[in-house]
């Protein structure tokens, strides 16, 4: 994700690896799949994902850069707010761009239950109003290694993850009536929750790999609702996103 703050956030990129797999899967559901790059992908809708590191965010500009939707950093842990949060999540809408707001998990400090229920109050709640998407829940590698002395899980076993992921989900369906989109790298998501399937059949997945290709998926996915293929380095403000399927499904996507 975009970082708002030091020690710098970086993702772990994932070894290219064929998508034929996913694909096969994923068009048994009926869904789109990209089997070629990001620059390829036409008529894809195009989105970011945005933090306090960009500030106040002209959204005018990104709309017309061809933004159609945005996740914004609420809140991290039980206890960070993004400063910037009202202007990025309400500029976004009123540039009419789909928006939703995201929380970076920090599973060693604190409860799923306590960190959902400080995202949503700050933020990460959802209206069935066809303008926002559903909250999404970002579970990466430890940034702050160096600081808690924890290892890329947080130093939770499997199973404590697999716990933890169980529990911000409920209270976030309790709070909103949605299940969170699990943001998450192929690559952390089988080492940190023991390769858990119990999550991929109700909780949309916003995929992580700059490639040019998805490539494999964590277990339990059959295929990907959100592809972030570039870490700030394109022609909109944060992180680069791709929606897998037609402006028509992005939009029921804000409303299932």
């Amino acid at each position: 994700m975009a970082r708002d703050h030091k020690p710098s956030l970086r993702h772990v990129r994932i070894r290219a690896l064929s998508a034929t797999a996913a694909a096969t899967a994923a068009l048994t559901l009926g869904t789109t799949v990209l089997l070629t790059g990001p620059a390829e992908a036409a008529g894809q809708p195009r989105g970011h994902d945005v933090s306090g590191h960009q500030k106040n965010v002209d959204w005018k500009k990104a709309k017309q850069q061809g933004a159609t939707f945005v996740h914004v950093k609420a809140t991290e842990s039980h206890t960070y707010r993004n400063p910037y949060f009202a202007q990025q999540y309400n500029g976004s809408r009123k540039a009419g761009i789909k928006r939703g707001a995201y929380h970076f998990a920090l599973p060693h400090q604190s409860s799923g239950r306590a960190q959902a229920a400080f995202f949503v109050r700050n933020g990460g709640g959802w209206r069935n109003d066809g303008k926002t998407l559903p909250p999404a829940v970002d579970l990466e590698n430890n940034p702050y290694k160096k600081i808690n002395k924890k290892n890329k899980c947080y130093g939770l076993k499997p199973a404590q993850m697999r716990t933890w992921i169980k529990s911000f989900s409920d209270e976030v369906r309790r709070r909103t009536g949605r299940r969170p989109v699990i943001y998450t790298t192929t690559l952390w998501w089988n080492d940190c929750t023991g390769r858990s399937t119990a999550f991929g059949r109700n909780h949309a997945l916003w995929l992580a790999r700059y490639n040019d290709s998805p490539g494999p998926l964590p277990a339990g996915w059959s295929y990907w609702t959100i592809w972030q293929f570039n870490n700030a380095r394109g022609s909109l403000p944060g992180d680069q996103n791709l929606f897998n399927g037609s402006h028509g499904r992005l939009s029921a996507f804000t409303r299932r």
